[in-house]
This record gives C-alpha cells, sequence and structure tokens, in this order.
C-alpha cells in the first residue's frame, strides 16, 4: 500500500451531508453492500471501462478498474475480485490472477495522474486522491499483455495506466488530457 494513504478524506467520514444525488446514490450503494462498481459505457470516442468504489472506504483495499471489454463483464469481474479479496485474498499491484474471468488478468498499479480521467465518482466520493487503484489488464488470444512484445494492439481496448500520461502512447486514452 502506498505511504500516505491511511486517513480517509471520504464524504461519509468527513460528515459531508449536501451532496449531489450521484455522489449520494453512490454512498447508499457503499453502505448496503461494500462497494459499488461504476460503469462507462462504450461510445464514439472509445471503450467503455468499470471501476470500483469502496473497497478503500470501508477495507483499506485497493480500488480496481478495468477497461475495453462488455460493461456488465468488467462489473462481474470487478465484483468477484472485490468478493474474493474481502473473503482474504488481498489485491496487490504485480499479482496475476486467473480466478476471476476465466483468463490470467494481471493487477497494476495506475499513476494518479489518471484519476481525474478515469475515476470521476470515486474522486467526488473520496473528495481527493490519493486512494489506491489497481488496473486489471487482461491479455490477448495469445496470452499476451499490453506491455509484452506482440501486446501492442491491446492499447487500443485498455490503457497502461501504470505509466505516466506523458509516456503513454498516443491513442484513444490519451485524445483528452
Amino acid at each position: 500500500m502506498p505511504t500516505g494513504l491511511t486517513s480517509c478524506h471520504c464524504v461519509v467520514c468527513q460528515d459531508v451531508h449536501e451532496l449531489d444525488p450521484r455522489t449520494q446514490s453512490t454512498v447508499d450503494v457503499i453502505q448496503r453492500q461494500g462497494w459499488q462498481v461504476t460503469m462507462v459505457p462504450a461510445d464514439a470516442h472509445g471503450p467503455g471501462w468499470a471501476y470500483t468504489v469502496g473497497l478503500w472506504h470501508g477495507r483499506r483495499m485497493p480500488e480496481v478498474a478495468m477497461f475495453g471489454l462488455d460493461v456488465r463483464l468488467m462489473q462481474t469481474i470487478l465484483n468477484d475480485l472485490a468478493q474474493h479479496s474481502v473473503e482474504g485474498q488481498p489485491l496487490e499491484a504485480g499479482q496475476e490472477r486467473d480466478d476471476v474471468a476465466g483468463v490470467p488478468v494481471v493487477l497494476r498499479a495506475v499513476d494518479y495522474r489518471w484519476y481525474k480521467a478515469f475515476f470521476g465518482t470515486a474522486i467526488s466520493y473520496y473528495r481527493k486522491p490519493p486512494f489506491p487503484v489497481l488496473q486489471v489488464v487482461w491479455p490477448n488470444h495469445e496470452g499476451v499483455f499490453p506491455w509484452q512484445a506482440g501486446g501492442e494492439g491491446l492499447l487500443s481496448h485498455q490503457p497502461r495506466l501504470d505509466l505516466h500520461p506523458d509516456e503513454h502512447p498516443v491513442g484513444v486514452w490519451t485524445q483528452d488530457l
């Protein structure tokens, strides 16, 4: 866990009473279920993504994010990862997991400079970074990941959020930065 991430500034811990409806909905779901999966569907600008909100607040576990697949599939995978972590299987950067997606996935630490572009609901809930986020990265049909030779084509489906935005190849993920 990164240093300096021990206190919580979320809207619940800071007892914020005046919340916009979207943030209030997030608070309600987290209070009922322990976390929420926020889904951003694909559109004309690019692939969709999904990420958790609430794991850091309730359990001091990193939030998890996934990109480029059907949002309902990503929701299922992220919920499964979150549930496994709650049951004692911690989520850690560099970890390879084959227990949730039917294929191996790798968890990579997200550079905080990407947060504003992709994790707005989490920022509204936590009120400010840093809160840890791990990207769930999936391989191509040959089992190759985006950072490996032959995996470059995956970058149009999922970004490399472990890189500083200035180091990321130009493409759909960097067009609005």
